[in-house]
């Protein structure tokens, strides 16, 4: 596998430039950071979050931080962490653990860290733990025109 369908679908019908970029087999987005030789800040790590009654959400932060769920609060939804059967199900093109930080072509919200938007080019997971997706922060914010920009690491 090389780039998740979706995705593919979605730059393409964004006109989005950008690169792949392959490296060997990563487990973590940390992981990919590191063997791809990227910095771990400009790595867009995706957390999928649930609230028990079948919604969804994005939540995107670097690679070098961790969500803080007492910052995620939206229409005071309670939200959880998704557990793996259900993030196959939604992300049925990528590999488990290499989700795109790509929520809305998959039909969920996002909210996204600025110390992501901040900087001026991004990497992804491209679905799958060997290639990761290069492109300018304005060519990402074309992919994600509804996601909300929050602060959510701590």
């Amino acid at each position: 596998m090389q780039m998740a369908k979706t995705l593919q679908r979605s730059l393409e019908s964004a006109h989005c430039e950008f690169e792949l970029v392959a490296h060997p087999h990563s487990a973590t987005s940390l992981e990919s950071a590191r063997v791809a030789y990227v910095p771990a800040e400009r790595l867009a790590k995706s957390v999928i979050l649930d609230d028990r009654h079948g919604h969804y959400l994005m939540a995107v932060v670097p690679a070098s931080r961790h969500l803080d769920l007492g910052k995620v609060r939206t229409d005071a939804t309670d939200w959880q962490l998704s557990n793996e059967a259900t993030i196959a199900g939604l992300f049925h093109d990528c590999e488990l653990g290499a989700v795109p930080a790509l929520g809305e072509p998959y039909g969920m919200k996002m909210l996204v860290d600025p110390q992501l938007t901040r900087q001026q080019d991004i990497y992804l997971e491209a679905g799958d733990h060997q290639n990761l997706v290069h492109l300018q922060m304005d060519q990402y914010l074309k992919l994600v025109p509804h996601a909300e920009v929050c602060e959510l690491c701590h």
